[in-house]
């Protein structure tokens, strides 16, 4: 048994995150995230939770978007924070070295979104934290085709090499990995990053007892 294994460690500290943006453009500052959640959970309970609406004078959010996010604009207006110190907030905890930084499908998505929000608040990009990250999605394919680290590479090289595998009929959004888990979910909340969050954290307690890393 390899106690080294995530599953066997129940203090390890994962940074669950999310981001609901304007579209999916992932080299436009027009595409401002405009909700940043996060949760901070060790394997047996959430330690801290933030749900950020992000403060911006010029949104311009694609229809689409505002249909799959369900966006309220009476409630953005009321909720929405100076995006500075939210991001401030979430990169406390997303620059510790000690903290696992979880997402579904952040390395095709969310890492970008993070650092579109650095530079519209004047900051440089960094991606230093990628090599500690956590792709359920890319976990997701490895567990579903049993594609195991066997050359025992980089974590995060093996994910990147299944954030690209394309298979026809594979599944793994967060709504099939909630199915195949048997974990009970409203579909009418998906895409709304704190409820997500909430969910993928869920599925990655799962995940760790269905594949070794």
């Amino acid at each position: 048994m390899n106690e080294n294994l995530l599953r066997f460690n129940k203090k390890q500290k994962y940074l669950i995150f999310d981001y609901e943006t304007c579209n999916l453009n992932l080299n436009s500052k027009d595409n401002k995230p405009w909700q940043l959640s996060y949760i901070v959970a060790d394997f047996n309970k959430i330690l801290e939770e933030q749900d950020f609406y992000l403060k911006w004078e010029d949104l311009k959010i694609s229809d689409e978007a505002k249909k799959i996010t369900g966006f309220n604009q009476s409630k953005y207006k009321k909720l929405a924070k100076d995006p500075a110190e939210c991001l401030k907030s979430f990169e406390g905890w997303l620059y510790n070295k000690d903290i696992i930084p979880v997402g579904h499908n952040i390395l095709g998505f969310d890492l970008y979104i993070h650092n579109i929000h650095r530079n519209l608040c004047g900051l440089k990009p960094d991606f230093s934290y990628i090599d500690r990250c956590i792709d359920t999605n890319c976990i997701a394919k490895a567990v579903a085709e049993n594609i195991k680290n066997k050359n025992q590479t980089s974590r995060i090289s093996w994910q990147y090499s299944l954030n690209n595998f394309r298979k026809r009929r594979l599944k793994t959004s967060l709504k099939a990995c909630a199915n195949k888990y048997k974990i009970e979910f409203d579909e009418k909340k998906l895409h709304n990053a704190l409820y997500d969050i909430n969910l993928n954290y869920q599925v990655l307690k799962k995940q760790l007892w269905d594949i070794e890393i």
